[in-house]
């Protein structure tokens, strides 16, 4: 009798070294899962500001071709484009430099 309760004893033991695995398992594949999913979400971001960039590209050329040829409204869109997009530059550059030098203060 002492003889069947060891036996289930080791199978119980074996039986949660098992069950250790298949979690570390589970873990492992969802880990692979969560790393493929942001990799297809970096890709997706990165077609998207490769979009943007050409699309942003076609409009300032024909803008500055619109420009060229003396179009006063051309002439003041194009002006307007460079000094929103210069503060806004002025704004987040001065928002991250602070936050990254400001946070180190003693």
């Amino acid at each position: 009798m002492s003889e069947s309760y060891e036996r289930e004893r080791q199978n119980n033991s074996r039986l949660d070294e098992l069950s250790g695995k298949v979690s570390a398992l589970r873990g492992v594949t969802i880990d692979i899962y969560d790393n493929a999913r942001n990799q297809d979400i970096i890709d997706n971001s990165s077609e998207v500001f490769s979009n943007m960039s050409t699309t942003l590209k076609g409009s300032a050329t024909r803008l500055g071709r619109a420009a060229q040829a003396g179009n006063k409204t051309a002439i003041l869109k194009l002006a307007g484009i460079i000094v929103v997009t210069v503060v806004l530059l002025y704004w987040i550059l001065g928002f991250i430099f602070s936050f990254i030098f400001g946070g180190k203060k003693s």
